[in-house]
């Protein structure tokens, strides 16, 4: 099994906060992945160096500066009413709705979901914002959330 039901994920909260309220139905498309299935992916896409996105060295892609294109705020949109990404951040990920993408905090813990999902529910996801990098299945964009409000944008190698 690659999955945990979300009941059973360590940080479940995040996507059961009063404030941000997700559908039973939007909810069930959010797969926090075991912790043997989420080392797999983050060896595969992320490093497989490094556990966590402060611990990247040279070798690894998210730390070449070649990767990143720009730097933009994402806290400001967050602290608001409106639900939509930050306009950079959506230019850039131009994905269609059924890409499976892996929103990942470390290599013990990485979201499966949809693009259309995230997109919804980016707020949720954001609660742990200590760089978690936002991959697409068979795609090179990439995105990189920092506990600053920033987050850049790149194409991985």
């Amino acid at each position: 099994m690659s999955y945990l039901p979300v009941e059973q994920y360590k940080r479940a909260w995040i996507f059961r906060h009063k404030d941000l309220p997700i559908s039973d139905e939007d909810l069930a498309q959010i797969k926090p992945l075991t912790e043997a299935r989420a080392e797999q992916v983050w060896t595969q896409q992320i490093s497989n160096r490094c556990n966590h996105p402060s611990l990247f060295n040279a070798d690894d892609w998210a730390s070449k500066a070649d990767t990143w294109l720009e730097t933009d705020h994402w806290q400001q949109r967050w602290e608001s009413e409106e639900n939509a990404l930050p306009d950079i951040l959506s230019e850039h990920l131009q994905w269609e709705d059924d890409t499976v993408v892996w929103f990942c905090y470390s290599s013990e813990h990485v979201i499966e979901t949809s693009w259309a999902i995230f997109r919804q529910h980016w707020k949720n996801f954001l609660f742990f914002d200590d760089g978690p990098i936002l991959i697409g299945r068979k795609r090179k964009q990439v995105v990189q959330f920092h506990q600053t409000g920033n987050y850049r944008i790149g194409n991985r190698k």
